[in-house]
């Protein structure tokens, strides 16, 4: 998949790393256990996007995506219950990039990320949008109206385990035609095979 999208100026920038060679090594040794896991592409230059991570099907994406994390030494943000954040882990959370949210706040969890965007100077949120490791038909489409409202890319970000790779797609801006763009992000991870086949893109 190619993109020709104009990216905004104030998205523009050095992704968000964390400077830490040890902690690459650890991602690094951490693919290799794995099972030899390789990446393909890279992070276009931005300091704010969306990356829709799939297909989700299995508890082993999450030690997989931490070790390729720490290989890249991506500073990435996730979505977490707003009850979760309390002591004692809540400093733990907050450190590893979580950011709470009240789903019963008037403006929902889209309005809620989008002023989040709006005041942060860099934020690359990652999001699992099938919402469950089980087989869906139909993606959630939160993830497009967040980036659509707050003008963010979104860099789309297969996990293909047939081939142990993780394939990172252009960044892609999001219009008016949801339903349209929804096809569109889909289509980067139509050759992905997840943990369990069955529930593959």
């Amino acid at each position: 998949m190619k993109s020709n999208d104009q990216l905004p100026e104030f998205v523009k920038g050095e992704f968000p790393v964390r400077d830490n060679r040890f902690l690459r090594w650890v991602g690094r040794v951490g693919m290799r256990l794995m099972g030899g896991w390789k990446i393909n592409g890279s992070m276009p230059a931005v300091k704010k996007a969306i990356l829709p991570v799939a297909p989700h099907t299995s508890n082993w994406d999450f030690p997989v995506g931490a070790f390729v994390m720490l290989a890249m030494g991506l500073k990435l943000n996730y979505l977490g219950k707003n009850s979760l954040f309390r002591f004692p882990i809540k400093t733990l959370m907050t450190k590893l990039g979580g950011i709470p949210v009240d789903r019963s706040a008037a403006n929902g969890v889209v309005g809620s990320m989008v002023e989040q965007f709006r005041s942060k100077d860099e934020l690359i949120l990652v999001i699992t949008p099938e919402g469950t490791r089980k087989k869906v038909t139909e993606w959630k489409k939160g993830f497009l109206h967040m980036a659509k409202q707050a003008k963010v890319p979104i860099i789309p970000v297969a996990f293909d385990f047939a081939r142990k790779a993780i394939d990172i797609g252009p960044a892609l801006m999001i219009t008016d035609e949801i339903e349209k763009e929804l096809l569109r992000v889909k289509s980067f991870f139509a050759h992905a095979q997840g943990k369990r086949s069955e529930a593959s893109c």
